[in-house]
């Protein structure tokens, strides 16, 4: 055990932080890990529950470990308080970066439906065919919400983007093949879901 481990709090932590500063990898990652229950709670009262389709609290909390020790050498306290503030800070940037994607995503996502719905209308609808399309659409927003976030890109990029499944692979770290089951899975639970009726 290094001589620093054995300290009280706040001396522990101004240890590690120097030991860290001199080249100790080994003292950088206890910094981090010591703070992984307070960033794990602010994360659970942050992340929403449309959010965590996207990022979980502990992928939060790794992203901000991640961010800290490619920048930690930008951080200039010396005091427990001052780790812990920066590290949160991180946390809240990291935060706000996925939920400006996550806002984004839906967005496109439903213009995406939108423009399929309006392109499968024919023109020469009536006032009540226009009625039901727009149901359709809905239900099918609706649908869309339930899949996972994989299996909604999944769907979108070959449904809707026409791409092979070599490309939606690629995307989204996969093998072609696993891309193509990931879509089919998609595509079946759409299809229950949209068989279901719809609450009163």
């Amino acid at each position: 055990m290094a001589a620093e481990d054995s300290l009280p709090g706040e001396q522990q932590v101004q240890a590690w932080l120097q030991a860290a500063r001199q080249g100790s990898s080994s003292s950088l990652g206890k910094l981090l890990e010591s703070c992984r229950n307070y960033l794990l709670l602010i994360a659970n009262q942050s992340v929403d529950n449309g959010l965590r389709a996207k990022i979980g609290p502990s992928d939060l909390v790794q992203e901000t470990f991640l961010r800290a020790q490619n920048h930690w050498r930008d951080f200039q306290g010396d005091s427990e308080q001052e780790w812990l503030a920066w590290l949160r800070q991180i946390l809240v940037n990291q935060l706000h970066d996925a939920r400006r994607d996550f806002e984004a995503q839906k967005r496109q996502l439903d213009r995406e439906v939108a423009e399929s719905a309006s392109q499968l209308r024919d023109p020469a609808d009536s006032p009540s065919a226009e009625i039901i399309a727009a149901e359709e659409r809905t239900a099918l927003q609706r649908a869309l919400s339930e899949l996972s976030a994989e299996q909604r890109q999944a769907v979108i990029m070959r449904n809707w983007e026409r791409r092979s499944f070599k490309d939606i692979g690629a995307a989204l770290g996969r093998s072609p093949e696993a891309a193509r089951k990931l879509w089919a899975r998609a595509i079946e639970k759409l299809q229950q879901l949209l068989d279901k009726p719809a609450d009163p």
